[in-house]
């Protein structure tokens, strides 16, 4: 009897997810001029998030990386992180000696 309902439950799934985001249909198009929704695939650092967590398709993530490169190249998004853009460099170092007076 225990091996019957074991091998019930291993074949019943009961917490199934979907390999791909339900949110962006297959026809979806990502517009390069939409950059709140491109935002959504850019990391922290400012890379575009690898298709195995943002849960596209091989195709959308191609469609989303080209549409993130073009707006990037408009300015539309950033290149990078604010923070390495406003990083607080050291000044650089006068070619003139230094002296006491």
């Amino acid at each position: 009897m225990g091996g019957d309902d074991a091998g019930n439950e291993k074949g019943m799934r009961k917490n199934y997810r979907s390999k791909f985001r339900p949110d962006y249909p297959a026809d979806f198009k990502f517009d390069y001029k939409d950059p709140v929704t491109l935002g959504r695939f850019i990391m922290e650092g400012g890379k575009i998030v690898p298709s195995r967590i943002s849960k596209l398709s091989a195709a959308q993530q191609k469609n989303v990386a080209a549409a993130i490169r073009k707006s990037r190249s408009l300015a539309l998004l950033p290149n990078g992180t604010e923070a390495y853009d406003t990083f607080d460099r050291p000044e650089t170092i006068s070619p003139k000696p230094f002296s006491i007076e």
